[in-house]
């Protein structure tokens, strides 16, 4: 297990037990609509609590899964910016752009504020990658990585920007992933099943920026609200966060060589598909996060421009 594991486990245990049924009344949209201290107190204690109870238990399960097994050492930096090719970074501008949007949802199906519920989601988001970045910081074996805590910024800043720009997010961070042939390589790190390698084999991952076009035409533009235009990174031929490597540790000569992707194509936007079901637009914002499959164009460091026509 993972650190990135984890945080995809927290996620996931924050929807089941409690922002799942905020969204269905929150969405991307903010359905709530009046921007009034009409706090509901129920709401906020129950936020506040869950939320509480969450964050302890996360670092607690985090410290017996992960550091508890590692020797500890003073507080030292590491530099991590070059394992993976980035794609490790993505994963942690990902990681808080989206517990940021989660915390401001369940803010504001509590009562509060617009701008309040920005900056408490984008705040809270910040605050507990921190607090692993600095247990990094005390473990021998790694240290605390400022590109982590940058990568960790960006993921929060663009949230609040939008939220606070335009009161919604007309650009939204999504994932991919499909089956490669690299974890057989190395499934100590990439995984030995499809669970692990879809949050382990980032030679899979691919990350986007998804824009939605209709928030950019005028409101009278008869075009599609729920049409996004979308660019993607990826990475491939990593079987070792450096340099290739078998599972045994030792240096592979691998094919192809490492490189990296850059991706081209269109995309849906699920929480602008009209609806009046409550569950449903709590379901498509659940799963707004995946990009949705489609013709991609790729073009890559091998000098190579590919049509995908169907890509995920």
């Amino acid at each position: 297990m993972t650190k990135r594991v984890f945080y995809i486990f927290y996620g996931g245990l924050l929807f089941t037990l409690f922002i799942f049924p905020a969204l269905s009344r929150a969405s991307a949209h903010d359905t709530l609509a009046p921007d009034s201290a009409n706090i509901y107190k129920g709401r906020l204690t129950a936020t506040i609590a869950v939320q509480g109870t969450l964050y302890l238990a996360s670092f607690g399960g985090l410290y017996v899964a992960w550091y508890k097994n590692y020797p500890q050492s003073s507080f030292h930096l590491f530099d991590d910016t070059d394992e993976w090719m980035q794609m490790d970074k993505l994963g942690h501008v990902t990681s808080t752009y989206y517990i940021s949007r989660l915390a401001y949802a369940t803010y504001r199906w509590s009562g509060l504020k617009k701008k309040s519920s920005v900056w408490l989601g984008g705040a809270l988001s910040f605050a507990y990658m921190l607090n692993i970045e600095i247990l990094d910081g005390f473990s021998s074996g790694w240290g605390f990585s400022p590109g982590d805590l940058a990568a960790n910024t960006i993921g929060c800043a663009l949230f609040i920007s939008q939220q606070l720009i335009w009161d919604e997010q007309r650009f939204n961070i999504k994932y991919s992933f499909h089956p490669t042939d690299y974890p057989e390589t190395n499934p100590e790190l990439l995984g030995d099943n499809l669970i692990q390698n879809m949050l382990k084999d980032y030679n899979g991952m691919t990350f986007w920026l998804s824009g939605n076009i209709s928030a950019f035409l005028p409101e009278k533009a008869r075009f599609p609200r729920w049409l996004n235009i979308a660019i993607g990174y990826g990475a491939e031929g990593m079987t070792g966060a450096y340099a290739n490597c078998t599972d045994n540790g030792s240096s592979a000569d691998l094919s192809p060589e490492r490189y990296r992707k850059f991706f081209l194509s269109m995309d849906v936007d699920l929480t602008r598909i009209p609806t009046r079901s409550k569950v449903l637009r709590g379901l498509f914002t659940l799963f707004s996060f995946i990009k949705i499959p489609s013709p991609a164009l790729e073009f890559n460091t091998l000098g190579e421009v590919k049509f995908h026509p169907f890509y995920f």
